[in-house]
């Protein structure tokens, strides 16, 4: 039984669509949406459209931005020698609240799948073994641990060591505060394959 009118049922089931919104929280949002002030929402509404007029892909490391070049590729303040491969865009934003990567990215914007159907030619691979004909000293992949990811790094690897360039893979292992006993056996030997000299 529909409670509320065409308009607010509308409402909850687009907001239910989106990705972790569930049919209670895309209520609660709905509701909250009708008690801001009309201009407020026309901000929202306007930054959505915006958004998703003007975001691109950077024209050399594939990440999304609203300009030609990414202010991270556009910056002489970065190692261009050193590329650290990742899978979204959230990834990198995630490395660069670390602040402590110097070198630039490249985003693949997902990780080889057969399973899903997803092969090397629907990521953005051809991209990145473009950029390795400039002067390029390492590959660093820090595609995410998970079957796929680790597919699309054993690829990379194969593709770029021949190249004559330096390709490393992120260490993953324990995190902090975590107890062994709780730890999967693939963290675990990620842990310790990973590990360095203290």
């Amino acid at each position: 039984m529909d409670y509320y009118s065409g308009y607010i049922s509308k409402l909850i089931e687009e907001l239910s669509g989106l990705p972790g919104i569930g049919a209670k929280t895309a209520g609660r949002l709905a509701f909250h949406i009708l008690d801001m002030p009309s201009e407020q929402v026309q901000d929202l509404a306007n930054a959505m459209v915006n958004a998703k007029n003007n975001v691109k892909y950077c024209n050399v490391c594939c990440t999304l931005t609203d300009q030609e070049t990414c202010p991270i590729c556009s910056s002489s303040q970065r190692d261009h020698k050193t590329i650290m491969v990742v899978e979204t865009t959230k990834d990198m934003a995630a490395y660069e609240k670390v602040g402590e990567y110097k070198g630039v990215y490249h985003v693949l914007h997902g990780a080889i799948n057969p399973m899903a159907g997803i092969g090397q030619n629907d990521i953005k691979l051809k991209e990145l073994f473009s950029r390795l004909k400039e002067d390029v000293d390492e590959v660093i992949i820090a595609t995410n641990s998970s079957v796929e990811g680790e597919a699309t790094a054993m690829y990379i690897s194969k593709v770029v060591k021949p190249l004559g360039i330096k390709v490393t893979r992120i260490a993953s292992g324990v995190p902090v505060g975590g107890d062994l006993e709780c730890i999967d056996n693939v963290t675990l030997l990620r842990a310790l394959e990973g590990r360095v000299t203290v």
